[in-house]
C-alpha cells in the first residue's frame, strides 16, 4: 500500500479538530463573538486555541508527508524521530488521548526508511 502515511496523519488531524469542536465549541463561539484579536483571556480559551492550532499544524505535516509520498520521496528519519519523541511524550503525559493514533504513521516512516535503498529513485 502506497501513499498512506500522510493521509493517515491528515485523518488524525481531522479527528483532532473535530474533537476540538466537540470539547471546546462554547469557547470557540465566545472567541468569535468577542472578536479574535486579543481574545484569549482564560485558561479554557487558551486550551481551546492550542487544541485547534495543533490540529491544523498536524494537518499541514500530513500534507507535506503526503506530497513527499506522491513524488516518491522518502520522509527523513529525523522527521520520524521528531514525531516519535513528540508522540511518546504526549502518550506519557496523556495516556488516555489520541496521541496513540500517530504510532502507525511513525512506524511506516521508519519502515520506509529501512526498506528503501539510499539514493534509489523510482
Amino acid at each position: 500500500m502506497r501513499n498512506w502515511i500522510g493521509k493517515w496523519v491528515m485523518f488524525v488531524a481531522i479527528g483532532h479538530t473535530v474533537s476540538a469542536s466537540l470539547f471546546f465549541g462554547g469557547a470557540y463561539r465566545e472567541l468569535i463573538a468577542g472578536g479574535l484579536y486579543d481574545s484569549v483571556q482564560s485558561v479554557k480559551s487558551e486550551r481551546a486555541v492550542w487544541f485547534a492550532l495543533f490540529g491544523i499544524v498536524l494537518f499541514i505535516v500530513g500534507m507535506l508527508i503526503s506530497n513527499l509520498e506522491k513524488n516518491r520521496l522518502q520522509v527523513s528519519k529525523s522527521v520520524g524521530l521528531a514525531l516519535l519523541l513528540l508522540t511518546t511524550l504526549g502518550v506519557l503525559m496523556m495516556p488516555i488521548s489520541g496521541f496513540w493514533l500517530m504510532f502507525p504513521a511513525i512506524f511506516g516512516i521508519f519502515y520506509n526508511c529501512t526498506s528503501v535503498a539510499p539514493n534509489a529513485s523510482a
